[in-house]
């Protein structure tokens, strides 16, 4: 039987240290790196990070809109990175923020999340506001295949806060209602397989994290205003289920591979101090 997702994610985070960086090559991104906003930018752009990183950084969260945004030929981009980042022994987590319901969603878990897809990934990011069972085939294909999901929850844009933090019919925020739901995906011995994303820069919610045995997905250190010591006020006893993302504070080291990784390194060392050793 095929490792799980929460196992594999446990044992990389133990070996390299608890962070995700994030793969946004956005033009802006592109040109502080000298390169043209275009295919061949995008490809050198997003390899160049995996080349620098997937040896040392736990997880590699490619952003498929960025790819997207140069037709088929940036996807196939993707799919180059993707293998990189397999190849190198890191964990890809591919943030497509996908939510259907039926056939739909079935397609969606085919193509990210199974094996032999070309643009299979070791995880995905999915959106559960058309119903959290609407994600539970996507969860089924995930388990089986040895991958796993994050669900949003409550994240990191002041827009969230309209649906996120308004509260449901039994008195419960939806973002808890999400991070519940989660739980219960995830019953039973070992790590499950079932994340939630859940922004550093939200503060103190009063969100209970204490039965959902999965990972915590944090954006939102550096550029976008969080620091390691935030993720204690959101998290509090929950801080040994976080993994920090960041991208604008490792990718702005860029494009010198030896500038990513001590970007990298220095991250892994402020969260650290703050997570404890995993």
């Amino acid at each position: 039987m095929r490792e799980s997702y929460g196992v594999r994610l446990a044992r990389v985070v133990a070996e390299r240290g608890p962070l995700c960086v994030g793969i946004d090559p956005h033009p802006g991104v592109l040109r502080a790196w000298g390169l043209d906003a275009d295919v061949a930018g995008l490809e050198r752009c997003a390899r160049g990070m995996v080349e620098a990183l997937a040896g040392t950084v736990a997880v590699l969260k490619p952003q498929s809109a960025f790819f997207e945004a140069y037709g088929s030929a940036g996807v196939a981009v993707l799919e180059r990175t993707l293998a990189d980042v397999a190849q190198a022994g890191a964990l890809s987590l591919l943030d497509v923020k996908r939510g259907d319901i039926g056939s739909t969603m079935d397609a969606y878990a085919a193509a990210y999340l199974t094996d032999g897809s070309p643009l299979a990934a070791d995880a995905v990011t999915l959106s559960p506001y058309l119903g959290f069972g609407s994600l539970d085939g996507a969860i089924t294909a995930a388990q089986a295949h040895g991958r796993g999901v994050y669900v949003l929850a409550l994240t990191s844009n002041p827009e969230g806060r309209q649906v996120q933090h308004a509260t449901a019919s039994d008195g419960r925020s939806v973002g808890q209602v999400v991070v519940d739901e989660a739980a219960r995906r995830n019953a039973g011995p070992g790590p499950g397989d079932v994340g939630v994303v859940v922004g550093a820069t939200i503060g103190r919610t009063g969100t209970r994290f204490d039965a959902l045995n999965g990972s915590i997905l944090a954006p939102g250190l550096g550029a976008q205003g969080a620091t390691a010591g935030d993720l204690t006020d959101v998290f509090g006893a929950a801080l040994p289920l976080v993994l920090p993302t960041t991208s604008r504070e490792v990718m702005g080291a860029g494009p010198d591979p030896d500038r990513l990784r001590d970007a990298a390194a220095a991250v892994v060392a402020s969260v650290t101090g703050v997570l404890g050793p995993r």
